[in-house]
């Protein structure tokens, strides 16, 4: 696999970092992460760092956790995919179900930094078997396993990163692509299938199940959100992409936006133009935040940006720095 920059417009970075207290970042909600993020834009200077080859199939990566040294990936094994039988619509209000269930298996892989698998849980529930963004609160993984189409049904779990053993939390009768645990005000956040709506549910202390609210639409419309980490106090980052036909066909937008969840409004968006080379017999190129990835602070000027995104039923995992160009040598 190769990593090719291509003069395009912009895509953008994902990013994550374990949650922190309100007496870690002060009167700021920010933290180290959402700090430099902030400073980063079109001139961001992206180097690569490294390029780690796992040793196990990790078909279609759906999101990226990282604690310490171990990496957690949610991946979807297609085994028959879906049909459409019906007319497909762009209303936020239509729960119309427009194809077939399909088939398949959904995965959380456990693996170390020199591609090792350490263990993997299935998340398989009848039709729902596709797995989305996942999130890390300092104890549990969350991640949401739904049905693969629209407006469908969804399972909410977390699970154990030690053991690998999953909890059914609660379910929610739509497709959740990803959420993320908001630990200053005990609910999940969560975005539908091309993250058009933002769900919360409130988390029930001593039981199993949330409450959720009335959902709200997505003010942004360039990107569609496929892994979100929360980050500071009430923010969480998402890193995304979007296709739009052109005269000269096909391009690949993709971003990452800092979503302030007090307002449910972008905040802060990233451009990046890097894209990885599909491999032998594709066609293209696939945007660098096309699925999982993770962010973590390198030092006071830099971020460390990991990132899955598979070709051919393979990923590789990729690693970036990224400097604001304000802060470069």
């Amino acid at each position: 696999m190769k990593i090719v920059s291509v003069l395009l417009l912009g895509l953008a970075l994902g990013a994550g970092v374990t949650s922190v207290s309100a007496h870690d970042v002060g009167k700021s909600r920010d933290n180290k992460t959402t700090t430099l993020f902030r400073l980063l834009g079109k001139n961001a200077i992206w180097t690569p760092v490294q390029t780690v080859n796992v040793n196990f199939q990790t078909f279609h990566t759906q999101g990226l956790v990282k604690i310490g040294d171990t990496f957690f990936v949610s991946s979807v094994e297609v085994l028959e995919s879906t049909v459409r039988d019906g007319a497909s619509t762009d209303s936020l209000y239509d729960f119309t179900i427009d194809r077939s269930t399909g088939n398949g298996r959904g995965w959380v892989f456990k693996f170390d930094s020199s591609g090792q698998l350490l263990g993997k849980i299935e998340l398989t529930d009848g039709s729902k078997f596709h797995p989305g963004g996942m999130d890390f609160d300092g104890k549990y993984l969350w991640v949401p396993v739904a049905e693969y189409r629209p407006n469908s049904a969804s399972n909410i779990y977390r699970i154990d990163p030690k053991t690998l053993k999953a909890e059914l939390m609660f379910t929610e009768d739509d497709h959740i692509g990803g959420v993320v645990h908001d630990v200053h005000d005990r609910t999940i956040r969560g975005v539908s299938w091309g993250s058009r709506r933002f769900y919360t549910w409130e988390l029930m202390k001593g039981r199993k199940g949330g409450v959720t609210s009335d959902w709200v639409p997505n003010p942004q419309f360039l990107i569609d959100y496929q892994d979100c980490h929360y980050q500071g106090v009430d923010y969480m980052l998402c890193g995304g992409v979007a296709s739009y036909n052109t005269p000269r066909g096909s391009v690949a937008f993709g971003g990452l936006d800092l979503v302030d969840l007090r307002r449910n409004r972008m905040e802060h968006q990233v451009p990046v133009n890097l894209f990885i080379d599909e491999g032998a017999g594709a066609t293209g190129t696939l945007a660098l935040t096309h699925n999982a990835f993770w962010v973590e602070p390198l030092n006071k000027e830099s971020l460390r940006g990991y990132f899955m995104t598979e070709s051919d039923n393979q990923a590789e995992l990729t690693i970036y720095d990224v400097t604001p160009w304000l802060n470069r040598n």
